[in-house]
């Protein structure tokens, strides 16, 4: 069952009904969908007695903030009331009061490529979210101030999209970004979770990292890791910082986000480790030392126990020979110092 096939069984229990959001982007960009979301403007009450009345079972855990969920044909689907606009004039057509409040509530969300609808065959795209997809570009709607101020998440959401699509997000953006990132510590660290494992996950992960970087973000979501930006590592190995060899590293692991993590984190314990020699610096005991830095990394993120343990155990054994890192790791060290791999 394909996207506009679970569109038009929505369409027959709630109506008027739009897709919206990312299940929406991804049609227009041929991807395959997993969240199915929809808007209406028909209040959350008469939601729940339409989905009864057609003999299915509303799912009632987001009626508080206007949203019932069912499933159709084994897929889990949300039908959100729109938020309200207030205005003095409105039309006496129903249809221009209808797009009139649906682009109203699009406004509301965080990017052009997620601020789309779909109703029936046709897509309705007041903020040229057609447009920034075939510009790869990751763009705020509306004010980005505005709404990187509504949801701090969104800073993280950006880089996400960006890693999973391969995008870039556009200056005005990332200048709003910029602004206030330690507002990011106002939101839970689940919410933190479900993005950068996605980042984690996508092609374009060292770019996204990177990017919460020159944000000023990355210090308050990983302290440790941003300690490597900029960092000199004054090794025969390395002509790179480390943060670089980080990325480096992380975009040559396979796409697993045990994996991913322990990429992202494997020479964690090295600022600590550094001691000086004639001409250069060693780093001895810097991956027990990673490890035991991993283990509360693990805390302040509330990892379980299981992928904790993973993770700490893969970045202590990250030199041995049989390491899953150690392809990546000596891979990124051929193009830190291109001459020693010849």
């Amino acid at each position: 069952m394909d996207t506009r096939d679970i569109y038009a069984a929505v369409a027959a229990v709630i109506d008027p009904v739009y897709l919206v959001g990312g299940s929406v982007r991804d049609v227009v960009m041929a991807r395959e969908c997993h969240d199915y979301d929809f808007a209406t403007p028909l209040s959350v009450d008469l939601i729940e007695d339409k989905i009864r009345a057609a003999g299915r079972k509303p799912y009632l855990t987001g009626r508080r903030f206007g949203t019932v969920g069912f499933r159709v044909d084994g897929h889990s689907v949300e039908v959100t009331t729109f938020r309200a606009e207030a205005h003095d004039a409105v039309s006496r057509d129903p249809h221009v009061r209808l797009m009139r409040e649906l682009e109203f509530d699009l406004s509301w969300r965080d990017f052009t490529i997620n601020a789309m609808a779909l109703a029936g065959g046709d897509v309705i795209d007041p903020f040229g979210g057609r447009d920034d997809i075939a510009a790869r570009t990751i763009r705020a709607v509306g004010d980005p101030r505005e709404r990187f101020a509504e949801d701090p998440i969104r800073v993280l959401r950006a880089a996400r999209f960006a890693s999973e699509l391969d995008f870039v997000v556009e200056p005005a953006t990332v200048e709003a970004m910029a602004r206030k990132p330690h507002r990011i510590l106002d939101v839970a660290r689940e919410r933190w979770m479900t993005e950068l494992d996605r980042l984690l996950m996508g092609p374009a992960a060292p770019r996204a990292v990177r990017l919460l970087a020159e944000v000023g973000a990355l210090r308050f979501l990983l302290p440790e890791l941003q300690l490597q930006v900029g960092f000199d590592q004054n090794s025969a190995y390395h002509d790179r910082s480390l943060f670089e060899h980080t990325l480096a590293v992380l975009g040559a692991t396979v796409p697993d986000v045990t994996l991913r993590w322990a990429a992202l984190l494997h020479d964690v314990g090295k600022p600590f480790a550094r001691a000086e020699k004639p001409g250069r610096s060693t780093y001895v005991g810097h991956e027990l030392l990673g490890a035991e830095i991993v283990e509360r990394t693990g805390l302040y993120l509330r990892w379980s126990n299981a992928r904790r343990g993973a993770v700490a155990e893969l970045v202590r054994d990250h030199m041995l020979p049989d390491s899953p890192l150690k392809a990546a790791d000596d891979s990124a060290k051929a193009s830190d110092r291109p001459e020693i791999a010849r």
